[in-house]
């Protein structure tokens, strides 16, 4: 009777064992998904799913580099405009993502953080941020990441206007 007992434990968990290894098998194969904002071709992803199989990157937040050394340090013309920073802000990402061989199509999640430009009465200039976003995103590179824009009220230099964190994603 025991032997019996043992016997239909075994046929029991064999299938079970063998469903798990194949459901582990299919989720490390699985690739990331970007998932298409429904009829819109705005470039950012709807929602991104990354499988347990890859390697996932948190990108601290990155903030514009010095454009005019002869402005004063901590003016929005040492910096440049909305359009400019984001420019800015993103070829250091590029840069921090090849330094880990990565590339921005690897990107899955953007936050951006937009200081109200006094030039466009306070409001954060969201054209110009777009206008270097998409030199990145959805043209020749259209891995596009889950995406969050924010207004700030201000960011840590007063000629500051951008700041961007990106998670990246690489199997």
């Amino acid at each position: 009777m025991k032997k019996n007992l043992v016997l239909n434990a075994a046929s029991l968990l064999v299938p079970g064992v063998m469903a798990l290894i194949a459901s582990t098998a299919q989720a490390q194969s699985a690739e990331i998904v970007r998932h298409k904002i429904p009829g819109s071709d705005f470039p950012i992803a709807q929602a991104v799913s990354v499988p347990p199989s890859a390697t996932i990157h948190f990108i601290s937040g990155q903030v514009p580099p010095v454009v005019d050394k002869a402005a004063a340090p901590d003016s929005i013309a040492a910096y440049g405009d909305t359009k400019t920073q984001t420019m800015g802000v993103l070829k250091k990402i590029d840069e921090i993502l090849k330094g880990m061989g990565l590339a921005m199509g690897d990107v899955v999640k953007m936050q951006v953080f937009l200081v109200g430009d006094p030039a466009k009465g306070g409001r954060a200039d969201v054209k110009g941020f777009m206008e270097s976003y998409t030199q990145f995103f959805g043209g020749a590179q259209p891995n596009l990441p889950a995406r969050a824009v924010m207004q700030v009220a201000a960011l840590n230099v007063p000629g500051w206007l951008v700041e961007i964190e990106v998670v990246a994603a690489k199997k």
